[in-house]
């Protein structure tokens, strides 16, 4: 192989890995963990059948393991992300662990249900 047969090395390609890490690094911490909140509550929400593209899909311990995620991911985050990112988050979350309680046929005990150990017991408006 002579000189003339080498193909000039173009410079180097930034690497994706590090693009990908810099990208990460300028996303405040308040829109990482909302967003992986709001992936949990979607992916609890076709679990107990409320998707309207799949409103007979049912599995209930997916669901109440992503609830029980959800409620520990909140538990965790709440005084970082302050009120007014944190309240409609919890408000998800309450509606989906009563979603819970109406969908299960065999209830569970008050402050055992799906991120109840986080949350404390849910009830239903009017009771508890």
């Amino acid at each position: 192989m002579t000189d003339a047969d080498a193909t000039p090395q173009s410079p180097a390609a930034p690497d994706p890995l590090s693009t990908a890490s810099r990208d990460i690094a300028e996303v405040p911490a308040v829109e990482i963990i909302s967003t992986a909140a709001l992936h949990l509550m979607s992916a609890a929400a076709v679990n107990l059948g409320l998707a309207a593209d799949l409103p007979d899909h049912k599995d209930l311990d997916e669901a109440r393991s992503l609830i029980d995620s959800l409620a520990g991911l909140m538990d965790a985050a709440a005084p970082s992300l302050g009120h007014h990112h944190a309240a409609p988050l919890r408000d998800g979350l309450r509606s989906l662990q009563l979603a819970f309680r109406e969908a299960s046929s065999i209830q569970d005990e008050p402050g055992q249900g799906p991120g109840e150990k986080y949350t404390g017991a849910v009830f239903p408006a009017g009771r508890g």
